[in-house]
């Protein structure tokens, strides 16, 4: 049954979608020589390098430079990747089959803080499901990294109600950050904070 008065989905990935794992990611990392890997992957205080990556202010090359500035050796761009993307797991395959039934009953929008490297491991490999590819699950997929902003900022929630012409009354935004959905709800959009794992089907009136 569809969730009264909700005709849009606005949907998180990182999370909420896809599985992460910042352990494997980190111990990855340190088999590299990342130095203090545990304060620059905090997740709510990262380093200024790995939000401006997610702004896309700095470039996948330039991300890849500073990783291998402080580790202080040559490192290839596959090895710097393969720590990075360790950090993804995959999205289970219920919740691809979920965004399906949910395009059936509402307009559906990924809205993600992510970078470019994470971002086409996922397209080559979370997404890939039956035959379909990330862009047949969601009307439009909008990237932190190539809108050059990210979220908990209001801008970005405005970004995405401009250019689809969606109204806030009538959109849910499922997201894990408490932090992102205080900024959603100052707008009018209601929300929903799924924990980790979470099946959040009845959040949507499945």
């Amino acid at each position: 049954m569809k969730r009264k008065g909700i005709k849009n989905l606005i949907i998180d990935f990182g999370g909420v979608l896809i599985d992460l794992d910042r352990q494997l990611c980190l111990e990855n990392f340190r088999k590299l020589g990342l130095p203090d890997v545990e304060v620059m992957l905090d997740l709510y205080h990262q380093q200024d390098f790995f939000q401006k990556y997610e702004k896309g202010l700095i470039t996948s090359a330039e991300f890849r430079e500073v990783i291998r500035g402080k580790i202080g050796k040559p490192v290839t761009d596959t090895r710097i990747d393969d720590a990075w993307n360790s950090f993804l797991v995959g999205i289970p395959t219920f919740k691809l089959d979920l965004l399906l039934e949910l395009r059936k009953k509402y307009v559906v929008y990924l809205l993600s803080n992510t970078n470019e490297i994470h971002w086409q491991w996922s397209c080559l490999h979370a997404f890939r499901y039956k035959a379909f590819c990330a862009e047949d699950f969601f009307e439009h997929i909008y990237l932190s990294y190539e809108m050059k902003m990210a979220k908990p900022d209001a801008d970005i929630f405005r970004k995405v109600l401009d250019e689809t012409g969606i109204l806030p009354s009538e959109t849910l935004f499922i997201d894990d950050s408490e932090a992102n959905c205080r900024t959603a709800e100052a707008l009018g959009i209601s929300t929903y904070t799924p924990k980790a794992h979470e099946d959040w089907r009845h959040a949507v009136g499945l």
